[in-house]
């Protein structure tokens, strides 16, 4: 309970750190349209996953940074459920790149594979779910949006917008807390620790879905002498689709993504995506692994 309790303190200060300015700074970039003398480089890619040039800082901060950070930035956007569903699958599958790369590489996966398949893996499946129709989605914990406010002055602005972030700086740390409490009450279950000493594919992934990349790929580091290297493959590819699959998207739930389609699309392109590059790996045989 005290490590569990100290490890949701840590995380809310890093939140609070990291949140509150960017939050800031996105509503000053707004109010003052700087964006759009920018935004026009990356509208290839926002345009793709059919969101506003303006969510390019959202992408951007979460494929470098990480979640927090995205939807810091595009929260003060009115982004639809649909546009807040894309983001949370693509962000879902391309975040954390280059910290996230570094523990998929004690696997055995280079870099160059676990790059591609985040970032046009990601984009291939945002992109399909702009074929949904818009009726599919619906907010499925919240329909409460951070409406795009107007102000009168800078000084307005600065109040309002810092008012905003602490609102969503407290929900996240609410929700942070909660997932810290129930992820750490499920891996101290027996059933998980006697499982996590015979590793099996099946159980890497379900962790890996639930608790995300690094306990789940920390677990197959500890034994991946004892997997083929197929095994390694088709885990480590699934777990790059779809990891942390409850936390990364109740975080997007917030401002009113639908959870059941955004846990589904990634599921499921998941499960198709590995049986297809499994498929490839093995006709070109280690092609993929590096040195």
């Amino acid at each position: 309970m005290k490590n569990t309790l100290k490890k949701s303190l840590e995380s809310s200060w890093i939140i609070i750190q990291l949140v509150v300015p960017i939050y800031i700074i996105a509503d000053v970039l707004y109010f003052y349209n700087i964006l759009s003398y920018v935004a026009f480089i990356f509208e290839p890619f926002t345009s793709i996953l059919d969101l506003p040039p303006e969510a390019a800082l959202a992408i951007i901060s979460g494929v470098f940074l990480n979640l927090y950070a995205a939807v810091a930035f595009a929260a003060p956007l009115d982004l639809t459920v649909q546009q807040w569903s894309i983001l949370a699958i693509f962000l879902g599958v391309c975040h954390s790149l280059i910290v996230e790369n570094i523990i998929i590489r004690k696997l055995g996966i280079s870099s160059f594979y676990s790059y591609s398949l985040r970032l046009f893996g990601g984009l291939l499946i945002g992109y399909s779910a702009t074929f949904l129709p818009h009726n599919w989605f619906e907010s499925t914990i919240t329909t409460e949006i951070f409406e795009k406010e107007t102000y009168n002055s800078f000084i307005a602005l600065l109040l309002g917008s810092f008012y905003n972030a602490i609102l969503l700086t407290i929900k996240i740390i609410i929700l942070i807390s909660i997932l810290i409490f129930i992820m750490d009450f499920i891996k101290n279950l027996s059933f998980i620790k006697k499982s996590s000493k015979n590793i099996s594919k099946s159980f890497s992934i379900i962790v890996g879905i639930f608790l995300g990349i690094t306990y789940g790929a920390g677990i197959l580091i500890k034994e991946s002498n004892n997997l083929s290297k197929n095994d390694v493959f088709y885990i480590s590819t699934f777990l790059m689709i779809c990891h942390a699959i409850i936390e990364d998207t109740l975080l997007f739930v917030i401002f009113g993504a639908d959870f059941t389609i955004v846990v589904a699309i990634r599921t499921i392109w998941a499960i198709l995506l590995s049986y297809l590059l499994l498929k490839i790996y093995c006709i070109k045989s280690n092609k993929f692994f590096s040195s």
